[in-house]
């Protein structure tokens, strides 16, 4: 994965740029700075005195493993992939996914999607609403230039803006439809339908297709409830898309019902009073797949109701600092390490072992600095020094705290690294 992302207009050694000295953050380097494809070549092993602690590192099985289930299940159903990018922000990842057949990126922010152009990315969904006339404006040109672009709007002030930002090339727009008390998007396919035909007649913008964010439902009833919603506003709008309809959702906790429910809109069928957006260009969103993880995603995950898994590819490694009283460890990780938004992190070993307490062993509160490990009281074998290997929960908000994070094979022998740009 440390090649450039190999594709038109990549930034050269995009993914190779990293360079490790003395600042790079949980590397023991004090000599003259040494490339990332040197540093990789010497083969350190993560305890060999390379390192300090605390650390986050990417198992790479699991990673190329979650890349191809993903890549498989899209396939097989007949979806295009638009992985969300923001979830690691790391061009050696974006490389993996667009290698194994992803469509393009998905973006959160225009910041975020002019990262991906600069690193080569030939196609983005930025899935989201952009009001923001400057960032729009360089998009324009990037468009220009032959970005592919697909963007959200929800509303004709929002179509006003993409329009007057727009270049000679216009911005293809999927108008978002959302749901009450959920994020961003129209709250009823009437309203849909009125910002639509603000797109059609507005310059500088044209009409794509339709999105939404089925995630922030309450459970598998109303996200298909979602899901049929956007299939009737795709076949409503499907007669105003000049070329291939995009019909886009899907999270990491849903795709198998994104899946169920829209892929036949990918699919054209023969027999009479088949909808007129059969043919669609069915794009899937998901993001946190990539890393998955110990806590949210392994609940949520459609690998729970269909056959198939996903591999938590994260681990954040740090040492007992103190064990100050009977049942308590205080270790030396903390809020800046490791994510704590969602779910604590879930202690995996200690000291190299898996005791038998150790599903009774809970991290009860992460500090600054501190994360507090409670064990069985009556249990030993915690001491100051030990290295403790954690799952975090929710890999979203893991990547975005590490400059560079060491990949890892299954012996924890360092073959890679990997640079996030947040």
């Amino acid at each position: 994965m440390a090649d450039g992302l190999g594709v038109p207009g990549a930034a050269p050694e995009a993914a190779q740029d990293v360079l490790i000295d003395w600042s790079t953050r949980g590397f023991l380097h004090t000599g003259e700075p040494v490339s990332g494809r040197d540093f990789v070549a010497a083969r350190h092993s993560l305890f060999d005195g390379s390192f300090t602690w605390p650390l986050l590192v990417v198992k790479r099985s699991a990673l190329d493993h979650n890349i191809a289930t993903l890549a498989a299940f899209t396939r097989s159903h007949g979806l295009a992939f638009a992985p969300h990018g923001k979830t690691t922000m790391a061009p050696a990842i974006f490389k993996a996914q667009l290698d194994a057949g992803a469509w393009g990126l998905s973006a959160a922010t225009p910041g975020q999607a002019l990262v991906y152009r600069g690193l080569g990315v030939p196609r983005v969904l930025l899935a989201n609403e952009i009001v923001d006339s400057a960032a729009l404006r360089r998009l324009a040109y990037e468009v220009e230039r032959g970005l592919e672009f697909l963007c959200y709007a929800d509303s004709v002030e929002g179509v006003r803006i993409l329009s007057d930002a727009a270049g000679a090339v216009p911005f293809r727009v999927l108008v978002e439809l959302g749901h009450m008390d959920g994020r961003t998007g129209c709250r009823s396919l009437t309203e849909l339908l009125e910002v639509a035909e603000a797109v059609r007649r507005s310059p500088g913008v044209e009409l794509a297709g339709v999105a939404c964010y089925e995630g922030t439902r309450s459970g598998p009833a109303e996200v298909r409830d979602t899901l049929r919603e956007l299939r009737a506003a795709a076949e409503a709008v499907s007669p105003y898309v000049d070329g291939r309809l995009v019909v886009s959702a899907g999270g990491s906790a849903w795709f198998d019902l994104v899946a169920e429910e829209l892929a036949p809109l990918a699919h054209p069928r023969a027999e009479p009073g088949r909808p007129r957006s059969a043919g669609a260009l069915v794009l899937l969103r998901s993001g946190a797949y990539v890393a998955h993880d110990d806590g949210f995603y392994r609940e949520v995950t459609p690998y729970n109701r269909i056959e198939g898994e996903l591999l938590p590819a994260l681990e954040a490694w740090a040492q007992v600092l103190s064990v100050p009283e009977p049942g308590l460890a205080l270790v030396g990780m903390g809020k800046r390490d490791v994510p704590y938004d969602i779910d604590l992190p879930m202690v995996r070993t200690v000291g190299g072992r898996t005791p038998g307490w150790l599903d009774r062993a809970r991290v009860v509160k992460v500090q600054d600095q501190h994360t507090y490990l409670r064990f069985p009281p009556g249990e030993e074998g915690v001491r100051p020094g030990d290295l403790v290997s954690f799952g975090v929960s929710h890999p979203c908000t893991a990547f975005d705290k590490w400059r560079v994070i060491p990949v890892v094979d299954d012996d924890y022998v360092v073959i890679d690294l990997i640079k996030t740009y947040f």
